[in-house]
């Protein structure tokens, strides 16, 4: 990331294709106010006094989170994930809700996360920052196969360490696009069970990608193996900084009672950030709140802008690489059907050296692949963002793109 933020301000006039970040042209400066508002309209609606009120700003609050109910009922409308508000805790972004889900559960020395490769970097960069030992399970060029999990599992017994969870994004995945079938969603919930491991499942980019979308693994889940691992970056706006965990499992403690793996997350975060900026907290409810609690109602326009920046994206890339000149390239890529990434394989080594010399003379900017895989691999591989991108600067990037690929390909000595 240090390396993407040089290269972008060295290079500030190059169309970058780099940052997963959200477009913020829908908002307004004032809706901030007015969702805070709505929020304390709420409060006092419910019967809460001055004081009351007062505190749910400028007190702490509790360490779990102080609109656990509104986020239970926004899941239960938009997502049929049905959860007591118990099981929830409202965390500093969806980053907080790693941190603590990976050290409540790789505690000991042979406790393992497997992790879906590629994958995002907040989860290598937590499990790292704890010492907690990691295994990629590589994915096939189609995606995920639960056969490849369910054979990293038996290697990891077989070596006498104990897999506990699993990390993977089903949806529009970073830095992939892809997206699991239903049936490989059912298969993997089956194998879960089976292996008694759990299932960390983020799944930031659901609302914000156009049509019908599959149903989580939570909304599956029938055993309790899904720990769902949410933010409202996507859906809401990335500047609160309020995310959640939903854990719903029984954890036995040693005197033989029983609680949820949520209290104890909230014990950890107790050490970590205390609690989830109230303020945030009420922005968000307040959206929540000026949507009927479904965030889907907010994000009609983009999820619609982002549908359209993605067709945009590979309507220049068909137009851009005819067939024939793709195979003499050696180029390819996928067609994400949302999100806000696809990825591009290429026939020379995209990495740091090559994503400079783009920068520098052809004036795009994009991410190695390379940085998502914790074990190695994706050399050849470059992840496209299209979400913060207009369609005319993505017709010029890809263009510009176009120019550096055919002249990378043939000077280069893979190529």
């Amino acid at each position: 990331m240090n390396f993407l933020n040089e290269i972008t301000h060295r290079y500030p006039d190059a169309i970058s294709f780099a940052p997963g970040r959200p477009y913020d042209g829908f908002f307004e400066t004032e809706q901030i106010f007015t969702y805070l508002r709505r929020y304390l309209d709420h409060l006092e609606d419910g019967g809460a006094s001055p004081d009351q009120v007062r505190s749910a700003l400028f007190q702490y609050g509790p360490t779990s989170g102080q609109i656990r109910e509104l986020i239970a009922d926004w899941l239960r409308l938009d997502e049929n994930i049905d959860v007591s508000p118990e099981s929830i805790v409202v965390t500093v972004g969806c980053q907080e809700a790693m941190l603590l889900a990976v050290r409540a559960l790789i505690a000991g020395p042979r406790d393992v996360l497997l992790v879906s490769s590629p994958c995002y970097v907040g989860i290598t960069g937590a499990a790292r920052l704890l010492d907690a030992e990691l295994t990629a399970v590589a994915e096939d060029p189609g995606g995920f196969r639960c056969a490849d999990l369910a054979a990293a599992i038996r290697a990891e017994r077989a070596r006498g360490r104990n897999p506990r969870a699993f990390y993977v994004i089903p949806d529009h995945a970073n830095p992939s696009g892809t997206t699991m079938p239903l049936e490989t969603r059912r298969e993997l919930l089956e194998l879960a069970a089976r292996e008694d491991l759990l299932l960390l499942e983020d799944s930031p980019y659901r609302l914000v990608s156009p049509g019908t979308q599959l149903p989580t693994l939570k909304a599956l889940d029938r055993d309790r193996r899904v720990v769902h691992l949410g933010s409202f970056s996507k859906t809401l706006f990335p500047g609160a900084r309020v995310g959640f965990v939903v854990a719903d499992q029984d954890v036995h403690d040693d005197t033989g009672g029983t609680g949820l793996l949520a209290d104890e997350l909230t014990k950890i975060k107790s050490m970590v950030t205390v609690n989830t900026s109230p303020v945030a907290q009420a922005v968000v409810a307040g959206m929540l709140l000026a949507a009927d609690k479904r965030a889907s109602e907010l994000n009609s326009k983009t999820a619609a802008y982002y549908g359209d920046a993605m067709r945009v994206t590979l309507r220049q890339l068909e137009e851009t690489f005819p067939e024939d000149e793709r195979a003499a390239l050696g180029i390819r890529w996928n067609e994400p059907t949302g999100g806000f990434f696809l990825a591009v394989t290429v026939a020379f080594r995209a990495d740091n050296t090559a994503l400079r010399r783009s920068a520098e003379e052809f004036g795009v900017i994009w991410t190695p692949m390379s940085y998502f895989y914790p074990e190695g691999g994706g050399e050849h591989g470059l992840r496209l963002s299209v979400s913060y991108l207009t369609h005319d600067e993505i017709a010029d990037g890809i263009a510009r793109l176009a120019r550096f690929i055919r002249s990378q390909t043939t000077s280069s000595p893979e190529g």
